[in-house]
């Protein structure tokens, strides 16, 4: 156990939080979303639900300043506008916890696809809403 360290993030995590650097992307998918075909280094979360994931990751990690989307979210299919409860929520913990809040930016979903398989790491949740899928990008402690 670690001092001020949320227990839900487990040592393999820690140890990607810790070895991203500026820049480097981190996806928190859910439950359906297909992380082990991606490539990436998949880390299951398979108990947690993405909202306490999140929290716990913002908690350690800062958010990129240098670009205006840190933080994105899948678009509904057929829907591109419509916010799913889950990605409100996202952004309720960002406001919150984030050391730099900014509004998540919704993209298509094979961009999404796309740009998870570049990420660093994608962290599989338990998650079961549908859409519960965010990718975060890196910055720098000022």
């Amino acid at each position: 156990m670690l001092h001020n360290i949320d227990p839900i993030l487990s040592p393999d995590l820690l140890h990607a939080l810790r070895a991203m650097g500026h820049g480097d992307e981190i996806s928190l998918v859910d439950a359906n979303f297909p992380a082990e075909a991606l490539g990436p280094i998949c880390i299951r979360a398979d108990g947690c639900d993405s909202n306490a994931i999140l929290r716990a990751v913002l908690s350690v990690m800062p958010l990129d300043t240098f670009v205006d989307d840190p933080a994105l979210c899948m678009q509904v299919v057929d829907d591109p506008d419509f916010m799913p409860e889950t990605i409100k929520d996202y952004q309720s913990i960002i406001d919150e916890v984030a050391d730099a809040p900014r509004n998540i930016v919704s993209i298509e979903r094979f961009a999404f696809y796309d740009r998870a398989k570049q990420s660093y790491a994608v962290v599989q949740t338990g998650e079961r809403r549908l859409y519960g899928n965010i990718i975060l990008k890196k910055g720098v402690i000022k």
